[in-house]
């Protein structure tokens, strides 16, 4: 299904034309393959890199498009509709940039056009084995060592594990709580870091996650990020822009599934007709089909409130909810709609529904969500 975007720029109209062409040539050929062997597509996000794809929303000066957020997003939702893991990638990809690009130190910052350019893949490094949600009690500490800082602890659910090139490590450097964390960027090379064996989840399996060790890391204090007890802050502000990414994404798969769906009920036959012609069926995909334009105007309406400067922390989080609820539902549904045939391999859409479930809980689980949304209506 062709979706009516209106653009900002004729250059975002170009973009999307773009990221449409490689999501057609470079991601959706290979998806079902990468999957089944649950390899990382490492060369693909160079090949985005160098299209200028993974630094759309940041500044030229570092090597990025200065695009606007809302553009970011529609690219996202491009490429997620073709194949997920790639564009958690670079959502992910992106998030790791964040830091360095609005918190860093100028010398910090000649790193970008390499990062941006795609040639160095990062990783978000805040959750642990013990602490998801609760991210203000991370344990994982940094004790400084003269010009360097020795990190011990261990990191959980790190997308990019064994094959970022960077870490964005939120640490303890202080006493207990949010103001005790600080943001250091480690390279992945660094002696006594460590990705352990890789998770077997339920979907996403072209995009490994684990868990990474820290013992006694040295890290040198220049890649401070900040400056120390600013970590929780860091963390905070670059989740609300990732949960963009990922709404972004729930909304990208959502329409994929719907598009799968509809193209089967349209030559699938029964009782003398296409299935799409009866009316329980029918509506269903009408129902689905408002649910994915309303997920997607809601998603960048809170872009544009980041893009005006505006706050939109309670937006992107109502986003994240909403888009991710319903890609779960209508990944679901398009199961269904194959019946029997949903439920094998042999058409995508059993993918699609085993991937939409852990949009529900990363970058903030959709309960963290519903707590950020209904403390702001507390506060009035």
């Amino acid at each position: 299904m062709t979706v009516d975007r209106i653009l900002p720029t004729d250059e975002a109209h170009d973009l999307l034309e773009l990221a449409t062409e490689l999501a057609d040539r470079e991601l959706a050929p290979r998806a079902a393959d990468f999957e089944a062997r649950a390899e990382f597509p490492r060369e693909v996000l160079r090949t985005l890199g160098r299209a200028g794809l993974l630094g759309l929303p940041y500044p030229e000066e570092y090597g990025g498009a200065a695009q606007p957020y809302e553009v970011y997003l529609q690219v996202l939702e491009i490429l997620a509709s073709r194949w997920l893991a790639v564009a958690e990638a670079v959502s992910v990809h992106t998030l790791a940039c964040y830091p360095v690009a609005q918190y860093g130190s100028d010398e910090l910052r000649k790193r970008l056009p390499d990062m941006l350019g795609g040639e160095l893949l990062g990783a978000y490094c805040l959750s642990e084995p013990q602490g998801g949600s609760d991210a203000a009690s991370l344990t994982t500490r940094a004790v400084r060592d003269g010009d360097e800082y020795v990190v011990s602890g261990t990191k959980a659910w790190i997308t990019h594990a064994h094959s970022a090139d960077f870490y964005n490590v939120f640490c303890r450097t202080g006493g207990p709580g949010a103001k005790g964390i600080s943001c250091l960027l480690a390279d992945a090379g660094t002696p006594g870091i460590t990705p352990q064996a890789t998770e077997k989840t339920m979907g996403l399996r072209s995009s490994p996650v684990a868990q990474i060790a820290f013992d006694d890391a040295r890290v040198p204090a220049e890649r401070l990020v900040g400056g120390e007890g600013t970590g929780f802050t860091i963390a905070m502000s670059a989740l609300d822009s990732g949960r963009l990414g990922i709404a972004a994404c729930a909304v990208g798969l959502a329409q994929g599934a719907l598009d799968y769906a509809v193209g089967y009920a349209r030559e699938r036959q029964q009782f003398g007709r296409a299935i799409v012609d009866f009316q329980g069926l029918g509506f269903m995909l009408a129902d689905l089909a408002t649910q994915i334009s309303a997920a997607r105007a809601l998603t960048l309406a809170a872009a544009r409130l980041r893009d005006a400067g505006r706050p939109y922390s309670i937006e992107a989080a109502k986003a994240k909810l909403f888009a991710t609820d319903v890609a779960m539902r209508v990944t679901t549904d398009a199961v269904q709609v194959l019946g029997g045939a949903g439920y094998v391999a042999d058409h995508p859409v059993e993918r699609y529904l085993r991937e939409a479930k852990v949009l529900q809980i990363v970058e903030g689980t959709n309960q963290i969500q519903r707590l950020v949304i209904s403390r702001a209506l507390a506060k009035g």
